[in-house]
């Protein structure tokens, strides 16, 4: 599927490398000319290092190291440049594809990949990362993400002009979920409630093998306005419209301005998941022409054009093979957990039912001769 033109679309940087913010999206363009070299740089390194884990991921899990994998190859641009729009203090909620996000708040690569081997319950602590769980419920995470986002407010956390305490919630979600009720639900009640969050829809245009076409005859952007939810489409392989989208609603959204939706119009080049055959649904032609508009590729021709020189790249590309070998000696490190360990994080406090529980196992371990 190529984009319908006649949408309108945020895109400051053209699948040619070539940047320009029009008229109507100034307000956007001020937040990039607003980034130094560093900051781009950082862009960059971390969309080349979240696609060099997601290869080696798929590798490991083809040799039998992983239960299952998630690719996000493609969507580097949408996660990268939204993550980093994040503020110090808010609060995300992922679904389960989400990797480029999880490592700008400081989740560890490899505590994703000890969830899917399936030796942890998740693998991060929600609390010192403010990166919440992945949730394989689809949806699901959208409610909860209003939740928590209904509860700052009525906590008066918004909206008090103090960048110490004021916070918002952003919640990702691709474009099958949209057609869940629990989103409906969401939007609803983050609209009447004027809630601090923004959702961002990463629109990769499948949901499994059903086109995004099936699943709605609107933009995705606009399935909010019913509702009261305000939203734009920005060109989610292009990383500056994406941060600066972000950027911009996340801090009006903890100013007190209510939700926002964004649907970051991007592409799914490879499986949906490790069990899923893509080429049984959809045209070659079809993943060529996003090739095409690789978000990478986009941004490498943009940083070249500004003075970037090849040193940096060679760089990039030697630390993304130090971290496939790196996370590739870890993972074939790793041992059975004790069986002990799914009573850990169930609660944050000790529990009745988990006490009793850990005591029955440790009873009937004993009696089976475990111990001895």
């Amino acid at each position: 599927m190529t984009p319908d033109n006649s949408t309108p679309m945020m895109q400051l940087l053209a699948p040619d490398g070539t940047y320009g913010v029009p008229a109507q999206y100034a307000r956007y363009g001020e937040i990039i000319d607003s980034l130094g070299e560093d900051q781009l740089k950082t862009f960059y390194r971390d969309m080349a290092r979240i696609r060099r884990f997601d290869i080696e991921a798929i590798a490991l899990q083809r040799q039998g190291q992983l239960g299952l994998w998630v690719p996000a190859i493609g969507q580097e641009g949408a996660q990268i440049g939204s993550g980093y729009a994040v503020g110090p203090n808010d609060h995300i909620f992922p679904s389960y594809r989400e990797h480029g996000v999880a490592i700008t708040h400081g989740v560890e690569l490899m505590s994703i990949l000890k969830m899917m081997r399936g030796v942890n319950h998740g693998g991060w602590n929600p609390e010192e990362t403010r990166y919440h769980l992945y949730s394989i419920v689809l949806g699901a995470q959208v409610l909860h993400a209003v939740g928590y986002a209904m509860g700052v407010k009525f906590d008066g956390r918004v909206g008090t002009g103090d960048k110490d305490s004021d916070l918002a919630v952003i919640s990702y979600f691709g474009d099958g979920a949209t057609a869940e009720g629990d989103v409906s639900e969401s939007l609803l009640f983050a609209a009447v409630n004027e809630a601090p969050i923004v959702f961002f829809v990463q629109n990769n245009q499948w949901a499994i093998s059903s086109p995004v076409e099936q699943l709605t005859k609107v933009p995705l952007y606009m399935r909010g306005s019913g509702f009261g939810v305000p939203g734009m489409r920005v060109d989610g392989n292009d990383v500056l419209a994406c941060y600066a989208a972000t950027k911009v609603h996340m801090d009006e959204a903890r100013e007190g301005a209510g939700p926002f939706l964004i649907e970051a119009l991007t592409y799914r080049i490879g499986a949906h998941t490790t069990s899923d055959d893509p080429s049984k649904y959809r045209d070659e032609s079809e993943v060529e022409y996003w090739k095409a508009r690789d978000p990478i590729m986009r941004f490498e021709t943009f940083l070249r054009r500004q003075g970037v020189e090849d040193s940096f790249f060679e760089d990039v590309k030697q630390a993304g093979d130090e971290l496939a070998a790196d996370i590739r000696e870890q993972t074939f490190a790793l041992t059975t957990p004790p069986l002990e360990n799914i009573f850990d994080f169930v609660y944050s406090e000790s529990h009745p039912d988990i006490v009793q529980q850990r005591a029955w196992l440790k009873a009937y371990e004993e009696s089976m001769g475990a111990h001895e």
